[in-house]
């Protein structure tokens, strides 16, 4: 169990609204990220299902039954935090049982179901050490082991990881995946970290302003964004946008003129008339260097060696910086003008309004196979 669905939900602190009317479902099971930039409502709405905040309208549901009014004890959920809030003076055994010591359960109860959750953390060999002797990730492990003993239908993190160390990140993003595949259980994570929700998530939902601006999985957002927005949220480093003015429209996609001349035609449903001002995206891993078809010509002024490969920034002639992602050993000098070509298939387009123009790709494609087939 674990469906958790929100209607018409809403939230206000006196005349200033900063969750508009959302309506989101959220399936059993399902991985769910929350992630847009500061101040877009993603840790209100979280704090919303958990019963911290009251909700202004709107119901929220579990499994099909109204939360509204229950205390967070009640709903079925276990939260973790930011900050691990562990106990100094108890042991990691007890640090764990907690939640079970307050609901008075039984010691053989406790013991199982605290021993179960060590294992499944490979905490076990700290259960007598203290919050004090363990490092970073660790210690949020005993958080999360903190909620899973209570066996909820929902788990809720709220930027669970903002506090730990590049290394220990990419460790506890794994420990977390994994976590969810044991389980099984509902998660609903919340961060403002991409890479977080791109490497985790089955369903990312994206927020603005306290508005969904899209849900789908990874995949879908990075490939089929509905607007600017979303494209140049979902992406690292952000995609390039570059003002373009359509040329023609034609049964291939509509034909737009690059900065500097030269043209090119993006496969993408939908009609533009000559001269309408429109806006090109190209990430920057999709630029390469050397001239193409299509084809923009950059003086790098930022050079930044990765080993494997090397992010350039710079600017294009009337369109303002853009960045491109290229070959490690390729060798690049400071403001000397490179052409980097690309492809339109791989190109998005906007309208004035900046919403994007469907690509004619087939997604089921991008997909990756199923864990459960």
């Amino acid at each position: 169990m674990g469906q958790l669905e929100l209607s018409a939900v809403t939230k206000s602190f006196g005349s200033a609204q900063v969750i508009k009317p959302t309506d989101l479902t959220i399936d059993e099971g399902d991985f769910v990220v929350f992630v847009g930039p500061s101040g877009c409502g993603k840790s209100t709405m979280l704090r919303m299902i958990a019963g911290l905040e009251e909700i202004t309208t709107g119901t929220v549901s579990i499994d099909g039954t109204v939360v509204n009014d229950l205390p967070p004890v009640k709903r079925g959920i276990s939260m973790v935090f930011q900050s691990y809030a562990l106990y100094p003076h108890m042991d990691v055994f007890e640090n764990i049982a907690f939640p079970l010591r307050v609901a008075r359960m039984p010691q053989a109860e406790v013991d199982e179901r605290v021993t179960k959750a060590a294992n499944i953390l490979k905490l076990d060999q700290r259960l007598k050490h203290r919050p004090g002797e363990l490092s970073g990730g660790q210690r949020q492990r005993v958080a999360i082991g903190r909620a899973i003993v209570r066996e909820p239908q929902v788990f809720l993190f709220d930027e669970p990881l903002s506090n730990l160390d590049a290394a220990l990140r990419a460790e506890m993003r794994v420990e977390l995946s994994r976590l969810h595949n044991q389980l099984g259980n509902t998660m609903i994570y919340v961060t403002h970290d991409q890479i977080e929700a791109m490497t985790m998530a089955t369903k990312i939902v994206v927020l603005r302003d306290g508005m969904i601006e899209q849900v789908g999985s990874p995949l879908e957002l990075f490939h089929m964004p509905k607007n600017k927005f979303v494209a140049g949220f979902i992406g690292n480093p952000n995609m390039n946008f570059i003002e373009v003015v359509c040329e023609t429209t034609t049964a291939e996609g509509v034909r737009v003129v690059l900065p500097g001349g030269g043209s090119v035609t993006i496969p993408v449903e939908g009609q533009a008339a000559a001269g309408d001002k429109m806006t090109l995206g190209i990430r920057p891993d999709d630029l390469r260097a050397g001239a193409a078809e299509a084809c923009l010509t950059m003086a790098p002024e930022v050079i930044e060696r990765l080993g494997n490969q090397t992010v350039l920034h710079g600017n294009i002639a009337g369109a303002g910086q853009i960045s491109a992602v290229v070959p490690g050993n390729l060798p690049i000098a400071l403001d000397a003008p490179m052409d980097l070509g690309f492809d339109g298939l791989q190109a998005h387009l906007f309208d004035a309004q900046g919403v994007a123009l469907p690509r004619r790709i087939d997604l089921s494609e991008m997909q990756l196979p199923d864990a459960a087939e």
